[in-house]
């Protein structure tokens, strides 16, 4: 490893990157109550998994990852259990959903998810990721999450149909910002630049706070600790040349622009 490959490995461990919705995966007792006697038939199975997948953020391991950062990923589906959301949100989008955002039915007609139910699988999942992030967050500067966001607000959404922007920064709120408010523009500016190769047409536009100002997990664990900590949400229009078909080299070069662009996000919290 060269100096400054050394030098850049050491000044990225102070990040610590989450993808909380990559996965399409879901632990086989949560996908047997959704799927039923379904879930030993392959097709039916696979088909499933694959909306599910799809309805979450796919492919955002990729694109978040860099070398040198702290870096923790889903293990499972926001679909099993969403780890953007606080633990005690019981809404039908909330921690545990009952519905995808095309506001489809994820469990059989008469399926109840009891509090004894709800429990366990919080304390397996959703609790198992938060004492992860509270581990990696000792000794960091910066925690940033990342997304993809559907092209347009979808049916269970703020911005039903809207156009979205090509990326949105969620920094919190005016009255209770997750990242110094005194850097939001010089962060929009540098999110600007890095992304700048991958911008163009109805999709260049880096947005603060629309459709979304404040990312769950940022805000929870700024509250905590007093660290610096903000979501950011790719379109997914960037890597899909259509739906579910990737746009070739998209992925790797969205991944430099936010390696660039967490670089500079440190600077700004130094």
């Amino acid at each position: 490893m060269s100096a400054s490959s050394a030098d850049l490995s050491t000044a990225r461990d102070a990040l610590l990157v989450l993808a909380p919705h990559p996965s399409g995966q879901v632990p086989a007792d949560v996908l047997r109550d959704m799927l039923g006697d379904d879930v030993f038939d392959a097709r039916k199975r696979e088909e499933f998994l694959r909306r599910v997948f799809f309805e979450g953020d796919p492919y955002t391991e990729l694109i978040y990852a860099v070398p040198g950062a702290r870096f923790l990923q889903a293990p499972w589906s926001r679909f099993a259990a969403d780890l953007n959301r606080e633990r005690g949100d019981t809404d039908d989008n909330g921690v545990l959903k009952v519905m995808d955002f095309g506001r489809n039915p994820l469990y059989p007609a008469g399926f109840t998810l009891t509090p004894e139910l709800r429990e366990a699988r919080l304390r397996r999942i959703w609790d198992a990721f938060d004492a992860q992030v509270r581990a990696e967050l000792e000794g960091a500067r910066l925690m940033i999450v990342g997304h993809s966001m559907a092209e347009r607000g979808p049916a269970l959404g703020p911005d039903t149909g809207t156009p979205r922007p090509a990326l949105t920064l969620m920094l919190g709120t005016e009255a209770a910002p997750t990242f110094p408010r005194a850097q939001w523009a010089a962060l929009q500016g540098a999110c600007e630049a890095a992304f700048a190769p991958v911008l163009g047409g109805a999709y260049r536009r880096v947005a603060v706070g629309d459709p979304w100002t404040t990312d769950t997990l940022s805000a929870a664990h700024h509250a905590r600790t007093g660290l610096p900590a903000f979501g950011l949400e790719v379109n997914v229009a960037l890597y899909y040349a259509e739906w579910a078909v990737l746009r070739e080299g998209a992925l790797q070069e969205l991944n430099a622009c936010f390696a660039r662009f967490a670089d500079a996000a440190l600077d700004l919290v130094k």
